[in-house]
């Protein structure tokens, strides 16, 4: 077995193997305690990203990093190394679900990425749906200045903090700022404002329920296909091959 996938092993260890259902329990508790978390949904783009930037793999062995398995190709690779792992935990459910506990436990929010219009969109949605939790600001990601923006996110401390900013990026600027706050719970969600602000539509059921996400991507996005190969297929050839 070459370093490579030493490595990769490493952070799959660190990965939550507990059931979806299981992780919400432990969230909702967190959020109840007040407990600072970082999640990183970890994903095959992540992993191959970390074989060459030492920050990555900093932030992926970091004991405060709370690691999900977000995507089917991680799940595999887990069962492929023999690592107890139950299921895949997607990110826009984990965001999905930090909403609607912001909504339960009457808890704040601070909001940041996304294009103006998606971002403007999510934020009529949470007043609408979840009118409980208590938004305290937001930003779309295409400002010059992202330190100011989280400057103004500790001025404000947030219960929970949702960055949709793209991987590494979104990671990488928590990370940075993470020892600024005594408590909430972080987490880089990609796409996910997308999604949940009706901007883009997730994949059909049929597709969730067989792990087929990623080909619905595709097929609505045909250039998402070189970016699934180098990343998707050379990480799960990389795991099968030892290399």
């Amino acid at each position: 077995m070459y370093v490579g996938v030493i490595a990769l092993k490493q952070y799959l260890k660190k990965i939550y193997g507990g059931s979806q259902e299981e992780y919400y329990s432990v969230l909702k508790k967190d959020l109840i305690c007040g407990t600072r978390k970082f999640i990183i949904t970890v994903n095959p783009e992540i992993l191959i990203m970390s074989e060459k930037d030492n920050q990555i793999s900093t932030m992926l062995l970091d004991q405060n990093a709370s690691l999900i398995p977000d995507g089917i190709a991680v799940v595999k690779a887990c069962k492929t190394l023999n690592i107890p792992i139950t299921e895949k935990i997607a990110g826009v459910e984990i965001a999905e679900f930090l909403l609607k506990e912001a909504d339960n436990q009457n808890k704040s929010l601070y909001l940041f990425g996304a294009s103006n219009e998606v971002i403007e969109l999510l934020v009529k949605k949470i007043a609408v749906c979840y009118p409980n939790a208590k938004l305290l600001g937001y930003s779309n990601g295409y400002v010059q200045d992202k330190e100011k923006v989280f400057d103004e996110i500790a001025s404000l401390s947030p219960d929970i903090c949702m960055v949709a900013l793209g991987v590494p990026t979104q990671e990488k600027l928590i990370y940075k700022h993470l020892d600024r706050f005594e408590k909430g719970v972080f987490i880089g969600v990609g796409g996910s404002f997308d999604v949940i602000s009706g901007a883009k539509s997730r994949a059909p059921q049929f597709f969730l329920k067989h792990n087929l996400e990623w080909l619905y991507r595709i097929m609505k996005e045909p250039k998402r296909l070189k970016r699934f190969y180098d990343n998707n297929i050379k990480f799960l050839f990389k795991i099968k091959n030892k290399d």
